[in-house]
């Protein structure tokens, strides 16, 4: 799984959200930010770890979830392409409109 397909739920990416802001943070505090259960947000989690958007790390009994900023590369470089894309359609429209003025 990728970071697109693990950031198409919008409780995954609000988990990205809290941890940006807030750090490292253990499951059960994650969990307490939400209106489900803590195994629903453990499923979050794992589906986000899988992805490499999160990282884990055990300490004893607990487990602390970093974001990894690394996982939007790949996301960061589809928007820019996509950008460069529709700047030059959009370029070409503009040539285009002013051929015809003229």
């Amino acid at each position: 799984m990728d970071a697109f397909h693990a950031l198409a739920e919008p409780r995954r990416r609000k988990v990205v959200e809290i941890l940006v802001h807030r750090g490292k943070l253990s499951a059960s505090e994650i969990s307490h930010e939400f209106d489900v259960t803590p195994q629903a947000i453990s499923q979050h989690l794992r589906v986000l770890r899988e992805a490499n958007v999160l990282q884990m790390e055990k300490r004893a009994q607990r487990r602390l979830y970093t974001f990894n900023p690394k996982s939007m590369r790949p996301i960061e470089a589809w928007t820019a392409d996509m950008a460069r894309l529709w700047n030059s359609r959009l370029d070409r429209l503009e040539r285009s409109l002013k051929e015809e003025e003229a």
